[in-house]
């Protein structure tokens, strides 16, 4: 009896034993999830800045006739502009992701695929074999200037006053979210506004620890 008694004992000792641990556990992973946080696209600099107007200029399209950056903000149109190339393969790999995000957020937004060098028919090639054909595809050397752009594939987020959001290289599906994750933040730069939290959740924890 007496041993029964002494393991039933030990048996819920245990048990809170092991609340303990998981209720640790799980303060830790609430810790690691504030730090962990998803990647934002790498931002350049040079160009266009966060916060500023995109200079107006009027593009060549690869169907013919020119298409105005100006007249998305004049008709209350945000838009995504997508730089790749016929031969950049993870710009191949983002296309499924860069049009449904179009569709998805297509109340307000427009996609604007844009591209420099290779000749037209390399161009007209690619959208026929990617099925790009109801986007805009622009071959412009002047829009990649002015946003600076020296890598891909970058995007860049324009809201519907014709302000840059946000720009950055995108070589994931998380880094062309975290464009639109700043705009519902209000923040220029996802990672700098994610390197604040951990700032702040560290701050908070060291103030604990003090007292």
């Amino acid at each position: 009896m007496d041993a029964l008694l002494v393991s039933n004992v030990v048996l819920w000792l245990v048990v809170v034993a092991l609340g303990l641990v998981v209720l640790a556990l799980t303060r830790q992973i609430g810790v690691l999830h504030e730090r962990v946080a998803p990647a934002g696209a790498l931002t350049l600099s040079g160009g266009v800045k966060p916060g500023e107007s995109v200079p107006p200029m009027s593009l060549p399209t690869l169907s013919g006739g020119n298409i105005d950056l100006e007249s998305f903000a004049a008709r209350k149109r945000g838009l995504l502009i997508f730089f790749l190339s016929p031969t950049c393969p993870v710009c191949k790999s983002l296309l499924p992701v860069v049009t449904r995000i179009a569709k998805e957020e297509r109340q307000w937004l427009d996609l604007l695929f844009a591209s420099d060098g290779a000749t037209k028919a390399e161009h007209e090639a690619y959208v026929a074999d990617r099925n790009l054909e109801s986007f805009p595809y622009v071959v412009s050397q002047q829009l990649g200037m002015a946003l600076q752009v020296s890598k891909l594939p970058y995007a860049a987020l324009v809201d519907e006053s014709g302000v840059l959001v946000a720009k950055g290289l995108v070589n994931t599906r998380e880094h062309i979210e975290s464009l639109f994750e700043a705009k519902r933040l209000g923040v220029a730069n996802i990672n700098e506004f994610m390197n604040t939290k951990t700032r702040d959740a560290s701050a908070r924890e060291a103030s604990e620890v003090k007292a």
